[in-house]
Parts: C-alpha cells; structure tokens; sequence
C-alpha cells in the first residue's frame, strides 16, 4: 500500500466512477482499478460495490476512506512543517454560501493563510441569489458555492468537487437490510427534509422524476436537526457525502445507502463574472484550488 494507492482510491470514492478518476487525475481507467484490486487484496475487504452506474463505497470502503483522508492530510502536514509561503499581498472579497462556508472553506481558509499570509481575503456568507448579484456589480471578487445550483448566464464556473447524495437512515434501520434501496421503500418512511441552500428546491426536482413523493414530517435549514432525527429514527434524508458524518451530537450512528434511482451530485466550485479581469488575488486563489482540486475534503 503507497500514497498513490489513497489518491486513486479517493478519486474514484469521490467521483463514484473509475473513468472519472481517472479523468481526473489524468491516468489509465487500469490504473485506477488495478490500485484498488491491490488495496482490496490487502486489506481482505471490498471497497465497492460495483454497478451498472458507477462505484458505490461499502461500510468497509466509508471507514477506509476516512482513514486514507486523514494519512493524507498528515502527511500534507508535515510537509508544512516549512512552508512554501508567498509574498503576494492583496486583499480579495469572496462570498460564500451557507453550506461551503460550514463544510468545505474552513480548512482550505487554514492553509491559504499558511501559504500567502499577506493575502486579506474578506469573507462574505450569504445566500446564492445575493452571490450572483455581488459578483455582477463588483461587490464580491469570487465566489465558492454549490455550482450544481448555478444557472447564471453573465457569471463563469469552475466545479471542484462533485459530492454524491445518498440515503441516510438510523444504524439498525429496516432499510439498511436490502442494499440498494427503492424510491417507493423511501416514500413509505417518514421524510426529514433540508432546505439549507436550495436542497428542498433540489430534492423535489430529482423526486419528481418518479411516481413518488416524500413524505416530509420535517423541514429544517439545519443540517445537525437532520442528523439528529435521522439518528434518533425519527425519519430518513437524502443528503450529500460532503456533509456526512457517522453520528449525532447525541452519539447515535448514522449509516448511508444507495439508491435504486441516483440523486444529481453536489457540486462545488468557484464563480466570477464572464470576462472578469483577474488580479493577482484572485488567480492565486483560483490556482491554489486548481492544484488541490483532487485532494479536496
């Protein structure tokens, strides 16, 4: 087992396809499953479940992918222990929506302060209908929000992270039993629905693509009440891996499923008005996320 094996295996738990892996880190689709053979095989366990859809992470596949973040990230640690900083200086305004600022900028916010510590960048939490028109009036320099939600013409995109969206229900729940579970066993259980950055918008416009409809016994903008609920079995939810955790403040587990039918990805990137001129804060930003794209969180 080597880095190169993590990175691989990552890629694809990220992406949920070995082809987009491997477009992503610009290698052979062999490449790719020949590593997570060898990482399978030595671990004894498989990481996957293989469909006709794409690659779907097991229990075991969760767990391993959590440890391989977190060697990943002390091994990016240590090679901070001297830091390649910069001296560019410059202050950039950027805008963020709610669910990026509470899931996704933070540790990235860290080690760009490491990297350009004379870099000010002014941090700006709203809504993405404020974001647009901040970015076309010139209030706001760039912007990290959900792209998937993004349909602007006079603004440009730049999607770095695609997040999966998968079933959570309580550890024991009846629905863990039969792997992949149906649209219709969904509509039969009671509904925690999200509304947190248009994901009720979101969830509705994937629903209506069945003969089915949630059957929503709460609506809640906070993703904790939802955990907790889920956890406490008080319903279930389809949400995004990027903000997946396994428990509850309470300490109640919660486990993730499949779905017969799978929901559109969570997409997070970057956004600036087309034809914007770059200044140097803004191409620094954009080039420390193009280089960290496939390490993201």
């Amino acid at each position: 087992m080597n880095f190169r094996h993590l990175k691989y295996f990552i890629a694809t738990a990220e992406t949920g396809q070995v082809s987009r892996a491997a477009n992503v880190l610009s290698i052979s689709q062999s490449s790719v499953t020949t590593a997570i053979k060898d990482l399978e095989k030595t671990l004894g366990a498989a990481l996957f479940q293989r469909s006709s859809h794409g690659m779907d992470l097991t229990q075991a596949g969760r767990q391993f992918l959590a440890a391989s973040k977190e060697i990943l990230e002390k091994v990016e640690a240590a090679t901070k222990i001297i830091p390649n900083k910069t001296d560019v200086r410059g202050t950039i305004s950027v805008a963020a929506t709610y669910t990026v600022m509470g899931y996704f900028l933070p540790y990235h916010l860290d080690r760009l302060s490491q990297l350009h510590p004379d870099l000010n960048i002014q941090l700006h939490e709203t809504n993405r209908e404020s974001i647009e028109d901040g970015l076309i009036s010139g209030r706001f320099d760039i912007a990290v929000l959900l792209t998937s939600n993004l349909h602007n013409s006079e603004l440009d995109s730049e999607t770095l992270l695609r997040s999966p969206r998968r079933l959570w229900v309580a550890n024991g729940h009846k629905l863990a039993r039969s792997g992949k579970v149906t649209f219709e066993e969904i509509a039969n259980e009671d509904y925690i629905m999200l509304t947190l950055d248009e994901a009720a918008q979101t969830t509705m416009k994937y629903w209506s693509q069945t003969t089915f409809s949630p059957k929503t016994k709460l609506r809640t903008s906070s993703v904790e009440a939802v955990r907790s609920m889920v956890a406490n079995g008080q319903g279930i939810s389809i949400l995004s891996d990027m903000v997946y955790r396994p428990w509850s403040l309470e300490g109640k587990r919660i486990d993730v499923l499949p779905t017969d039918i799978i929901p559109p990805t969570m997409d997070v990137g970057l956004a600036w008005t087309r034809n914007a001129e770059f200044t140097e804060p803004m191409n620094l930003l954009f080039n420390y996320f193009q280089l960290n794209k496939f390490r993201l969180m």
